[in-house]
């Protein structure tokens, strides 16, 4: 080949094939291989046997492969063979060697006929085989047999598809002779992923087993069914043979003289057997590692990138290094408490872009659900009303009362803040259980010491549980604080006002003002109108007592909707008018309006406190003065509960902040370290698990395994020259080859050559051979000359690189036969007559 860095890019490519099987999916590269693909009995493993030069593979009737076999090939001065999965034994017995393959597929696959993708490593050195990978794969099945599943023949395809499809396999399908080549499963599963070509060698086995009078010539000539690469036959020991134990390499020898004297194949000799296919393998997968180097070389290059940082810190790793561990610890706690500081706090880096996390959660239970919770206790009118109604009857005793008790203000008051205690602990209970889940993901980062971490959360969820209770005592101190004093002289106490808002006075005359809006002020104890909202300059004030609500129709050329208060003895309302006709601009603000005067005590006109049984709604009392004096303490509880409720919505936080959370931090800061040494000895905390262990030891050699790669592929040549794929070819069978034999008109070859071909074109042009046999063949296969047919040594014998392919046929139209009568003018150049001449020499060293 063209240097030693050429030479070496098989083993590399089987190095890493080793590294990544024994470390898993960290590293996910499709490397360059060859797949064998063909059905039950084609012959695969007999073509990998004669490429080891021993008998290795299990042998019988029925699927015998039944887990894909990566074989690696590596020339080496010793024989022997390894398996990934028993590394440490070598196998000089390659009966040996069948019966670990039998026995670790039985392993995984069961002992009656189950299949599995599961691969096995094998590795073969010996002096008889060229560089190669190769993937020995389960044989294409129809019928299940023992214990397989009914879709075994779709699992094995399946199986076949995963590794054939990989861009970088190369496909190697093997079809036997005696059966007809438009019924190759093998080629049709290749053309299904390889539709071009690029990728698929035609393998042809059983020649010797052809009925007698007919041949494969026209396969192997790549005229019938063509393939870019073209086809190679071969011929395999037969049953018989395997079971004499009939030496692979004289059934090598037996193969090199079947093509050499078979009237058929002789003129292509040179260009089949097994040590022409195995060169060839070895060129074309050496050309197709060469061709994916670039995208190879970047793949590797990333991820040694993302191993470099992570592998940093193993790189003078001394796992019982006493000061190792110190320092470890006191890194790993420092670190803990940044990154807990970090997730309360917020930061910049690292951010959560999934979810909430941390302090934004516990910033959200701060602001968002502990104020819910105090809205889910609005307390239900109703039962509101008969406690105040209750408290003030109970207050007054045997007496009547005329004034609005205090004591029955407080009362309530009182019972409506003591129920703040339950939402208030609730709070502290999901701030708690934020800050262990905090406490859990920093501790994450401590997973490489399952003790140190299993200590670190103990003791600071600990911490966190004693100072659960010291919070708790403070938030109910809080709460016992302000029951112990009732402030109705706070700044935002706003007194028994029910409603502020502005209303049309509709009914005064064009002589008196006429209709004018003011602002309206209302109470439980009267209704107060005033120029503007600044409630500066009152215009007049109206008892609640005995006034009822009417409705008014609407004006005819009014918008405004209005409705009437009224004196129920009869009396003024206001300067001379009986009733005082108020107007809104919606019949939402009248309803509204009207609501507001209910809860005042002041009632429609006809009575609507009957529910539609006819039952009183108000069953306490239907007396006047007392209705006012609930709807009164109704609203100071509603005003003072809301500035207590609001007091406590400021304190919480600051509070839980305080007690919990920020002495929780100092905790971890200060203490935490001291706690760890106190608790447990430092050997025995900073003990690594033993997935980290074997997490770093395969990194390493991860890391190791890609720097060797880059520094293999760094100094391979890129300049060395490769075959080039041939040209296309016409593939117009393929609309014929669905699983049907061609029709029997197509079996001449007249019929099936391209188009342009002379008809009598024959042995001495064979259609493209792949790849001929380099000068200085292997002695063993020596023969005898053959005088008759020179053409096509000297064809190739100019060629300066033994493995390129020759131009394809169909480029040469006008080429004349050799059996041309010597009349007929020749378009060869003038130096043609010469050609004996050149005959000669080329001889002895293609045949040597």
């Amino acid at each position: 080949m063209g240097n030693r860095g050429m030479e070496e890019l098989i083993p590399l490519v089987n190095k890493l094939q080793d590294a990544f099987s024994s470390i898993g999916q960290s590293c996910h590269l499709d490397l360059p291989q060859i797949a064998v693909v063909g059905g039950q009995s084609a012959g695969k493993s007999s073509v990998l046997e004669n490429f080891v030069g021993r008998d290795f593979l299990p042998r019988g009737s029925g699927i015998v492969t039944r887990r894909p076999l990566i074989l690696q090939l590596i020339f080496s001065k010793t024989e022997y063979a390894e398996f990934l999965h028993c590394k440490s034994k070598k196998f000089t017995d390659f009966d040996e060697v069948r019966q670990e393959i039998e026995a670790e597929t039985d392993r995984v696959t069961g002992t009656n006929k189950g299949i599995s993708p599961v691969p096995i490593n094998l590795r073969v050195y010996s002096p008889h085989v060229l560089n190669l990978t190769l993937i020995d794969l389960p044989g294409i099945t129809k019928v299940p047999v023992g214990d397989q599943p009914q879709d075994i023949e779709y699992q094995i395809k399946d199986m076949i598809m995963q590794f054939i499809s990989r861009e970088s396999s190369l496909i190697l399908a093997v079809t036997p002779a005696n059966m007809d080549l438009a019924n190759s499963d093998a080629l049709k599963m290749a053309k299904e992923v390889d539709p071009q070509g690029l990728r698929t060698i035609g393998v042809i086995t059983k020649l010797d087993l052809m009925d007698e009078g007919t041949d494969a010539r026209d396969v192997l000539e790549n005229k019938l069914l063509p393939l870019r690469r073209g086809y190679i036959g071969v011929v395999n020991r037969s049953q018989k043979d395997i079971d004499g134990k009939k030496d692979i390499r004289a059934a090598l020898a037996a193969e090199r003289k079947f093509f050499l004297s078979h009237p058929a194949y002789r003129h292509m000799a040179d260009r089949m057997g097994t040590p022409h296919l195995q060169k060839v393998l070895n060129q074309q997968l050496t050309n197709h590692i060469r061709e994916t180097l670039p995208s190879l070389r970047s793949k590797l290059q990333s991820q040694l990138l993302s191993l470099e940082k992570e592998v940093e810190e193993y790189k003078n790793f001394r796992p019982d290094d006493p000061t190792r561990k110190t320092k470890a610890l006191l890194q790993m706690v420092q670190q803990f408490g940044v990154d807990f500081e970090k997730r309360i706090e917020g930061s910049g880096d690292q951010v959560d872009t999934l979810e909430l996390s941390g302090g934004a959660r516990i910033n959200r239970i701060f602001h968002e659900r502990f104020p819910f919770e105090l809205v889910k206790m609005e307390f239900d009118e109703k039962d509101l009303r008969r406690e105040i109604s209750y408290a003030i009857k109970n207050i007054h005793g045997v007496r009547t009362g005329l004034f609005t008790p205090d004591l029955a203000f407080e009362a309530i008051v009182k019972k409506q803040v003591v129920k703040l205690k339950e939402p208030c602990l609730k709070c502290v209970d999901l701030v708690i259980q934020e800050l262990i889940n905090t406490v859990r993901q920093c501790t994450s980062k401590l997973g490489s010491y399952p003790r140190l971490r299993e200590e670190t959360e103990r003791i600071v969820t600990t911490h966190i549980r004693e100072r659960e209770g010291k919070t708790k005592d403070q938030i109910l101190l809080l709460i016992d604080i302000e029951l112990s004093y009732i402030n109705t002289n706070h700044e935002d106490f706003i007194g028994f006002v029910i409603r502020r808002g502005w209303l049309t006075i509709n009914n005064i005359s064009i002589m008196k003002g006429g209709s004018k809006e003011y602002w309206f002020v209302l109470t439980a104890e009267s209704l107060s109108w005033y120029k503007d909202e600044e409630e500066k300059e009152k215009k007049y004030m109206l008892p609640l007592d005995n006034l009822k609500i009417r409705d008014v129709e609407k004006g005819f050329m009014s918008n405004k909707h209005v409705f009437a208060i009224f004196n129920t003895e009869q009396r003024n309302v206001y300067k001379d008018l009986r009733q005082i006709e108020l107007a809104c601009d919606s019949q939402e603000d009248v309803d509204s309006w009207k609501a507001s005067f209910l809860r005042a005590g002041v009632y429609p006109e006809k009575d609507q406190t009957e529910n539609e049984d006819g039952v009183q709604e108000n069953t306490f009392s239907m007396d006047p003065q007392l209705e006012r004096q609930v709807e009164t303490i109704r609203n100071l509880v509603d005003s003072y509960v809301g500035i207590i409720n609001k007091s406590i919505r400021d304190l919480m936080p600051k509070t839980i902040m305080h007690l919990m959370i920020n002495n929780t931090k100092d905790f971890i800061h200060s203490e935490l370290l001291a706690y760890l040494y106190s608790s447990a000895d430092q050997n025995s905390l900073m003990e690594e698990s033993a997935d980290q262990a074997q997490r770093r030891d395969d990194m390493l050699r991860m890391y190791h395994a890609l720097k060797e790669a880059l520094n293999i592929i760094g100094d391979i040549s890129t300049s060395t020259v490769s075959t080039p794929v041939p040209p296309p070819v016409d593939d117009t069978w393929l609309q014929t080859s669905s699983g049907h034999s061609p029709p029997p008109q197509r079996r001449p070859v007249s019929a099936v050559l391209p188009p342009g071909r002379p008809p009598a074109v024959r042995g001495p042009t064979p259609g493209p051979p792949l790849i001929p046999i380099p000068a200085g063949g292997p002695s063993s296969f020596a023969a005898p000359p053959i005088p008759s047919r020179p053409g096509p040594q000297n064809i190739f014998a100019a060629n300066n690189d033994p493995f390129s392919a020759p131009p394809q046929i169909p480029s040469r139209p006008a080429r004349i036969p050799p059996g041309i009568p010597p009349g007929v003018p020749s378009r060869r150049p003038p130096a043609a007559p010469n050609r004996p001449t050149i005959i000669r020499p080329a001889e002895p060293s293609l045949l040597d």
